[in-house]
């Protein structure tokens, strides 16, 4: 069951890639990136055409367990992994955590607790992702999974997190998503406990612009 739980996530992984140029390039700290949409202006990037290399490096025998390393954990919604040689960031897909204010900014309520929750998540740990594609940012969207939990679902039920109020893919589950995150606020659950003085993301970031 394990193995066909990993071999699913892989292919959808790998479905990532089917179209389109993959972009390389080392940072300062001799670290491998990469991205399918546009490479950012002030690197030298190599361009894979067909994405042929990171195919055959992703389905190589010697890659048995499919996992990745987290090697970073930003907030509540976005962490740093590693593996196959490579290292990116993923944007939990489908959910919303409150915002740190970075740069001495004002944090929004249970932003840091959300962080922590994660942590506590994925302390450790080796995850299998779905991707969702990209964002804006070069960031993977993906659902994380680890210990057999939807890692996404669980910050929605602790009440650290609301479903994304933006467009979201129209193959993820979304219906889940509103319904475990209206049991959390009925049941008063992390955030939620804040009642009419809770804020969603969406507003706090309109409110606290990062400049």
């Amino acid at each position: 069951m394990m193995k066909l739980f990993f071999r699913f996530f892989l292919v959808l992984f790998l479905s990532l890639f089917l179209f389109g140029n993959i972009y390389f390039w080392i940072d300062e700290n001799g670290t491998k990136h990469f991205t399918n949409v546009s490479p950012p202006q002030n690197q030298k990037v190599e361009e894979q055409k067909e994405s042929r290399t990171i195919f055959k490096k992703l389905s190589s025998p010697k890659n048995k367990s499919r996992l990745f390393k987290v090697v970073k954990i930003f907030d509540g919604d976005t962490i740093k992994v590693k593996g196959f040689d490579l290292t990116f960031k993923i944007r939990l897909v489908g959910i919303d955590c409150p915002e740190i204010g970075f740069n001495n900014r004002k944090n929004q309520p249970f932003s840091l607790k959300a962080k922590q929750y994660l942590i506590h998540l994925l302390d450790n740990k080796k995850i299998a992702i779905k991707t969702y594609g990209t964002d804006a940012y070069n960031r993977q969207l993906a659902e994380v999974f680890a210990d057999n939990k939807n890692i996404n679902l669980e910050m929605i039920k602790a009440g650290l997190a609301e479903v994304y109020k933006g467009r979201r893919p129209a193959n993820l589950d979304s219906q889940t998503y509103l319904r475990e995150e209206a049991y959390a606020r009925q049941t008063g659950k992390g955030m939620w406990r804040q009642g009419n003085f809770y804020k969603s993301p969406k507003q706090w970031r309109k409110e606290n612009p990062r400049e």
